[in-house]
């Protein structure tokens, strides 16, 4: 008798326990598995009421900041008008975002219309540029080479870049990660000044001449307001408190969306759904958190579906949810102030590749003593 049938005969017979590879989803087929049910659901239907209120609101609150600035005249409480509109031109451009990916109004040439009146001549941002950059980033969330969220500036994203800071540049990069924050109020003027480079560099723009014509009125209007109806030392305070609102409240908005996830390699092979899903991370809190960061809350879902509106993003997050939960991707999702303590860490410990790799820690104790 072989040794096989003497164990059949002792043990019954044998089943086989390794998986067969169609006992898996496909990961090339599972985003449009949950495509179709989020399809189904109606959840990529527009919702005109609620940008409709949106935009009465932010239109409200905007004139109401232009009449308290008129009413305060010469008066240090001026600040407060500054903070207050740093914080409305930063929802404004949360609602031009939207309009970006097509998520507002019905047509295409519609949303970009609105989205260039928003982006220029409200808030005195480059739209074109704005879209360039991002369109790069949903493609590629944090894929070295290909992300432009990722790319070295101030702050180094990844070791490699770090590495490479000298000087005063090196002293930032090793404490990047507390350093970010108070970084973040200078932002602000950096996205002005990225978009007045792009429009005024050599390549193609799409409606440059527009959005030219629009930033230039945008200053106009209210660079003339502040220093023909305030002082000198005051118009220029409200300029900085209101730009530094804006770009804190800006980056503490779009950090914790993908900062200190999974960074991709350059020639790294993933479906879009896996590559969507794990580089980005949502923040709970409900209605409140959609509010105060203009849905980017659910960035997940943002990011799988980039034109659906703000209202049906917590009812895909459920279908999303569980969809991963079937097919074996994480699903991230935390706090605001942990998703901010997430990204401190990560910073600090990306900046450590910034110090002298012959720095001895007992010979700097030494020095200190």
């Amino acid at each position: 008798m072989s040794s096989t049938t003497a164990l059949v005969e002792t043990v019954g017979p044998i089943r086989t326990t390794y998986a067969r590879a169609e006992d898996f989803p496909s990961m090339t087929r599972t985003y449009s598995d949950v495509s179709n049910v989020v399809r189904d659901t109606g959840l990529l239907a527009r919702t005109p009421w609620f940008y409709s209120i949106v935009g009465t609101v932010l239109a409200l609150a905007l004139g109401g900041a232009v009449t308290g600035f008129i009413l305060l005249g010469d008066s240090w409480f001026q600040l407060l008008i500054a903070g207050a509109l740093g914080i409305i031109l930063t929802q404004v451009a949360f609602l031009t975002h939207e309009a970006s990916h097509r998520t507002i109004l019905t047509s295409g040439p519609a949303n970009d219309r609105l989205a260039r009146v928003l982006a220029a001549g409200v808030v005195g941002i480059s739209h074109s540029w704005w879209v360039s950059k991002h369109t790069r980033h949903h493609a590629n969330p944090n894929r070295v080479g290909k992300d432009p969220d990722i790319e070295i500036d101030t702050v180094s994203f990844i070791e490699e870049d770090a590495a490479k800071a000298k000087g005063i540049h090196a002293a930032i990069t090793r404490r990047q990660g507390w350093l970010f924050f108070p970084l973040l109020t200078l932002e602000g003027l950096n996205l002005h000044a990225l978009g007045l480079k792009h429009l005024f560099g050599r390549g193609q723009v799409k409606s440059r001449y527009t959005e030219l014509a629009l930033v230039a009125l945008h200053f106009t209007v209210y660079l003339g307001a502040l220093f023909w109806l305030l002082p000198l030392g005051m118009a220029f305070a409200f300029l900085g408190v209101q730009l530094a609102v804006f770009g804190l409240y800006m980056g503490a908005s779009f950090a914790p969306n993908h900062k200190g996830m999974p960074i991709i390699d350059r020639d790294a092979k993933l479906d879009f759904f896996t590559k969507q899903v794990r580089t980005s991370r949502n923040i709970s809190g409900g209605w409140w958190a959609t509010w105060v960061m203009g849905g980017l809350n659910y960035q997940i879902e943002h990011h799988l579906f980039p034109s659906m509106p703000r209202p049906h993003l917590a009812q895909a997050r459920e279908i999303v949810r569980e969809h991963c939960a079937v097919v074996g991707v994480p699903y991230v999702e935390t706090t605001m102030w942990r998703s901010w303590g997430i990204v401190i860490q990560y910073l600090n410990r990306v900046g450590l590749a910034a110090r002298d790799p012959f720095d001895c820690p007992m010979v700097g104790q030494f020095r200190r003593v």
